[in-house]
C-alpha cells in the first residue's frame, strides 16, 4: 500500500477550518472514491488552518496518478482560493499502520 501526504494551510480569513473540512467531505471525497486504486483517507486540521491529508492507494502507480495530474490538478485548481500557499505533496510506501477505530475518535455526545 502507498500513501500521498498533502500538507496545507487554509486561509481562515476566507473560510474556517470546519467549513473547509466539510467541503472536502462533501465535494472531494466522493471523487476520491471513483479514483482507481483509492483505499482511504485521513484528514487532519487545526483551528488555525494547518492541515494534513493522508490518502491511501493500492499501488504506487495509483498514488502517482492521483498526485501529479488529472484528479489532483483539477481539485487544486478548484480550491486554490482557500489555501494560503500551494499545498505540498509527497508519496510514501506505507510501512506500518495502527489506527484507532472511528468510535474511539468520535466526539462524545450528551
Amino acid at each position: 500500500m502507498f500513501t500521498r501526504l498533502t500538507l496545507l494551510e487554509i486561509d481562515t480569513v476566507r473560510i474556517d477550518t470546519g467549513s473547509a473540512v466539510e467541503r472536502f467531505r462533501a465535494e472531494v471525497l466522493p471523487e476520491l472514491h471513483r479514483q482507481p486504486g483509492y483505499a482511504g483517507v485521513l484528514v487532519m486540521a487545526t483551528p488555525e488552518g494547518l492541515g494534513a491529508i493522508v490518502s491511501f492507494w493500492e499501488t504506487a502507480d495509483a498514488a502517482d496518478a492521483a498526485g501529479t495530474e488529472g484528479f489532483y490538478a483539477e481539485v487544486l485548481e478548484r480550491y486554490t482560493t482557500i489555501f494560503r500557499s500551494p499545498p505540498g505533496r509527497e508519496r510514501y510506501r506505507l510501512a506500518l499502520a495502527e489506527l484507532p477505530s472511528v468510535e474511539a475518535t468520535a466526539p462524545a455526545t450528551s
